[in-house]
């Protein structure tokens, strides 16, 4: 029995749904803080070493460099954690409804857009 099934190789028209945009999101963010993780621990280690090394860090984390990783890093932490907590709620037995989960879903990132702009503003 030969199956047809239809194949769409066409990545550009595929259209996810919101909840998969943020469960995407979610995996996402946890890959960008491991590797933010490596540069923290980088500039922990090198500026524990001497005061030349600290001031060295500070300069770096005063720069642009510096400040690009930071709202990086601190907007993939916020992210994580509302979409950490998004899926809790889910776990508990609510938002797994279509719509309900769709709605949570806009609500996640739309807040999470709120907050980095606050934290790149607070950060900046």
């Amino acid at each position: 029995m030969k199956k047809q099934r239809p194949v769409n190789l066409e990545l550009n028209t595929i259209k996810f749904p919101p909840s998969a945009i943020s469960s995407i999101l979610h995996r996402v963010t946890g890959v960008a803080m491991f590797f933010a993780l490596l540069f923290v621990i980088w500039a922990w280690a090198v500026s524990v070493q001497s005061p030349e090394g600290f001031a060295n860090v500070q300069a770096i984390m005063d720069g642009f460099f510096g400040k690009f990783v930071a709202i990086g890093t601190a907007s993939a932490l916020t992210y994580h954690i509302l979409g950490g907590l998004r899926h809790v709620v889910m776990d508990l037995g609510h938002w797994e409804e279509l719509e309900s989960g769709n709605t949570s879903a806009k609500a996640t990132i739309a807040l999470w857009i709120v907050l980095t702009v606050v934290l790149g503003v607070a950060l900046w």
